[in-house]
């Protein structure tokens, strides 16, 4: 029990939260408790999985069928132009729990370059330096 109950997100899958919008065998969804605009939304599996390069295969179609699921229903129910999916990994995750943030978007709404500085590369050659190695990584990772 050490790593479930000093997780706040495990705690929250075990029936901890107030807020929940969906929820399934495999994960469940409620609303960020410091959202970035209302409707704001977490989906986490209810494994203690703690980012989503460990998220087991059989496990990525359900959650981002969920994912999808739950994308349409905040869009909707929100009313938004748009929803910001965004999962990140260690660096910036707050929780060491797998989350998906499922946040309502509208025009104009002032969100521009929230998670990231927009950067350009120096030159064509940088650029294609890059997406090779990335290339390269992926060849070799879907070897393994």
């Amino acid at each position: 029990m050490g790593v479930m109950m000093a997780c706040k997100f495990c705690e929250i899958a075990a029936g901890a939260t107030t807020h929940a919008v969906f929820e399934d065998a495999g994960s469940i969804a409620f609303l960020d408790t410091r959202p970035l605009f209302p409707g704001h939304v977490l989906l986490i599996p209810r494994e203690h999985i703690e980012t989503l390069p460990e998220l087991p295969p059989e496990a990525v179609g359900p959650f981002f069928r969920n994912a999808q699921l739950l994308t349409r229903a905040v869009q909707e129910a929100m009313g938004a132009d748009g929803v910001l999916n965004a999962v990140n990994n260690v660096i910036s995750q707050s929780v060491p729990h797998l989350h998906l943030h499922i946040v309502p978007r509208r025009r104009g709404d002032g969100l521009r370059g929230f998670f990231w500085p927009r950067h350009t590369y120096h030159d064509e050659g940088e650029a294609a330096s890059i997406a090779e190695q990335i290339r390269l990584t992926v060849s070799r990772l879907l070897v393994r």
